[in-house]
């Protein structure tokens, strides 16, 4: 896979960027903040934490990875900044930390006012001691497998982001060393055990201190233990996957092959309680060969708080977030096709807002339409138990042709993919691969349907991927159109993803890495040229992250021009709102909410009529350069104006939203005087379901254009 490394490197000599990494941390930090808003129900606190705790275990497989490699590969003052970055990292990572410790600290507390306590090893009562004793007994102490450290043994290759304990043992005046994996695989992380006698509540207790409690058990009958103790640490190792380009193996062995590599990879991150005694973490150092770029990470007792995720739902439903109803659209409901209706008009989709459900039924009704020939499909990362691919199945026992174009790359789900590959393919879908070098992360549907006149196609373009379960964590826009154009252009898509050799003229997509780097960088342009001729120029970028140096200069250049910017960035943003001189017409924000802010959606005003573009593109060097990726142009009428209302509704949210400004602290955007608390993921849903806008000033995308 193609690495994106020399521009990388460019970026750390820029001084009007912030390094992305360290932007990284900072959205990491808004997710944190929703873990400290006492308002926030105190269960869902708690899966905040669990979020951050699972966000900065991929920034160090990922992130951190890729800055020790920019150190290895580089020479001279860059090799210093990059290692200047990298201890910039872990000073923000300890600080983060320390913050989270005291956050988790609240949260507890906030639980046991509620009666829901989380108590260790320490506090047990006798009947919880009884019941802790048999359930180590019985379920636990059957999946522990523990390694005793001796003399000259060889060294066991860890599990990454697998929980471990430490195990400093005492016998005979003596100290061994032991380490065990916390099973939490195969057992759940939080126990619930019996409430103390007398007491109300729910009592849970972490799977770590059961093992804790009943330690010497492990090595009955080996070693005289007088004392024994136990402290939690993880590894997080280099995620980078590479693909051996030999032509022995096909792409499926060659991934399941580096993914066992994967498990081999260099550490990156050690992660271990505080407390833990100096000689034991000292033999952990010197036993595992950390090294010096190896981020040594002391942290609170306990670690993997990613599975707070997943704690048990307990108490009134009041703890956890009200779920927003769902968002019905009658047409679709009442339409006695759903090719009908997308004949009649383009029809566009705000998840999780409305339903996935209306895809299932577009999939299903292709499976079993007689009129449609065949089904082309991108597949990047699916449910595990996925409608999607039952209804590919379907089509094929029906008849149909069906292409899935299955990304193995996809990082953290190449395992699921190659099993999902291997099913398809059993099923009698043609299963390709896309094209070595260029990751395929386009959200693209493809129904062939014969009808008066020839073959018509049926096109869905979408911002996120074709997963039940994330089209309920999600936003994201997916448009299901008719138009022939983009059907046209979606089918040489597929086409280049077979015939890789091919170049195919795009007449109304965005593709990359063909076209959308130079067809976003004159958009820009054309909004600069407007506002040097004195016309009102405006752009309104969303998506994920915006780290590209080039269309951050481009950025730069529009701000000053006259051209005014506004930026919805839920991630990374290396580039700088509000810079005088340079950024003064750049203004940004991001939101963190219930729902995961994922869609990508730019607005180009045009001299007052504005180009509207969904897609799966961020704008990173990776997805312009590195992926296939598609942007689709957006006419309907009705499409523009639901995607500008709520863009608008988000650029005026004063609840949820915190100001980018240049050195990204994270400031919450200030509620006017007089002006309506608007929440946006929760006004959206209102806005949709009844369609009357929040107040809010006027629109920057809807006045006519005037010379200033």
């Amino acid at each position: 896979m193609t690495s994106p490394i020399q521009p990388r490197l460019a970026d750390l000599d820029e001084k009007l960027f912030m390094p992305r990494e360290l932007s990284w941390l900072r959205f990491n930090d808004r997710v944190l903040q929703e873990a400290a808003d006492p308002t926030v129900p105190e269960i869902q606190r708690l899966r905040y934490l669990g979020i951050f705790s699972n966000n900065l275990d991929e920034f160090f497989r990922v992130r951190v990875a890729e800055v020790r490699r920019l150190i290895s590969v580089s020479r001279g003052n860059t090799r210093q900044q990059a290692k200047d970055l990298l201890t910039a990292i872990q000073d923000s990572v300890v600080a983060s930390q320390r913050d989270f410790e005291r956050v988790y600290n609240e949260v507890m507390k906030a639980l046991q006012r509620r009666r829901i306590y989380m108590i260790n090893e320490r506090q047990l009562e006798p009947n919880q001691a009884e019941f802790v004793q048999s359930y180590f007994t019985t379920t636990v102490l059957p999946e522990l497998d523990p390694i005793l450290f001796y003399e000259g043994q060889a060294i066991p290759v860890l599990n990454d982001e697998s929980l471990y304990l430490a195990i400093d043992l005492v016998a005979a005046d003596r100290h061994t060393y032991a380490v065990v994996e916390v099973p939490t695989d195969r057992l759940n992380r939080f126990v619930e055990i019996p409430r103390r006698k007398g007491k109300s509540g729910r009592v849970f207790i972490a799977l770590d201190n059961v093992i804790r409690a009943c330690l010497p058990q492990m090595f009955r009958g080996i070693l005289p233990i007088e004392e024994s103790s136990a402290y939690c640490f993880k590894f997080s190792r280099d995620a980078e996957i590479e693909l051996d380009a030999g032509i022995t193996e096909s792409l499926i062995e060659k991934m399941a092959t580096s993914l066992k590599q994967r498990q081999r990879a260099d550490p990156v991150r050690f992660v271990y309680d505080g407390d833990m005694p100096r000689h034991l973490l000292d033999f952990l150092v010197a036993r595992f060969d950390l090294g010096k770029y190896d981020s040594l990470i002391p942290g609170g007792r306990y670690h993997n708080s990613k599975d707070f995720m997943s704690f048990p739902r307990v108490g009134p439903k009041y703890l956890e977030l009200k779920p927003l109803p769902t968002v019905r659209v009658p047409e679709l409901d009442a339409a006695n096709s759903i090719f009908e209706n997308i004949r009649e008009q383009d029809i566009l989709l705000y998840y999780p807002y409305h339903p996935f459900d209306y895809v299932i039924d577009l999939l299903k009704t292709a499976a079993l339409d007689p009129a449609v020939e065949s089904i082309k499909i991108c597949l990047y990362r699916v449910a595990s138990e996925s409608r999607v691919v039952d209804a590919l199945l379907n089509a094929v026992a029906n008849g149909k042709r069906v292409r899935a174009v299955v990304e193995l790359a996809a990082r953290f789900d190449e395992a699921a993919n190659i099993n999902w590959a291997q099913r398809l393919t059993e099923g009698g879908i043609e299963v390709i691969f896309g094209i070595p070098g260029l990751k395929v992360h386009s959200k693209l549907l493809l129904i062939e349907r014969r009808e008066q006149g020839g073959l018509r196609y049926y096109s869905h373009i979408g911002t996120g991927n074709f997963n039940e379960k994330t089209a309920r964590l999600y936003t994201d826009f997916t448009l299901l159109t008719y138009d022939q154009t983009i059907g046209e252009d979606v089918a040489n898509v597929f086409d280049f993803l077979k015939y890789t050799y091919k170049r195919p003229e795009y007449r109304l997509l965005l593709v990359s890495p063909h076209s959308t780097r130079p067809a976003i960088i004159e958009m820009i342009e054309a909004e600069i040229r407007n506002a040097r001729k004195g016309h009102r120029a405006a752009i309104t970028l969303k998506c994920n992250n915006l780290v590209d140096k080039q269309l951050s200069l481009k950025l730069y250049e529009a701000s000053e021009a006259g051209v005014e910017v506004r930026l919805i960035i839920r991630g990374m943003c290396s580039l700088l709102p509000g810079v005088p001189g340079r950024s003064d017409n750049i203004e940004g924000i991001s939101i963190v909410d219930r729902y995961l802010e994922h869609p990508r959606s730019y607005v180009f005003y045009n001299r007052g009529k504005p180009r509207y573009f969904i897609g799966s593109a961020d704008l990173m060097t990776r997805n312009l350069d590195y992926r296939v990726e598609v942007l689709v142009p957006i006419f309907d009428a009705d499409a523009q104006r639901v995607l500008q209302d709520v863009l608008d509704i988000q650029w005026h949210d004063n609840q949820k939203a915190r100001i980018i400004d240049p050195l990204q602290k994270n400031e919450f955007v200030a509620r006017r005087k007089k002006a309506v608390a608007l929440r946006s993921q929760e006004a959206i849903q209102r806005y949709l379901a009844t369609g009357k806008r929040p107040r809010y000033p006027r629109s920057n995308m809807l006045p006519a254009p005037r010379r200033g």
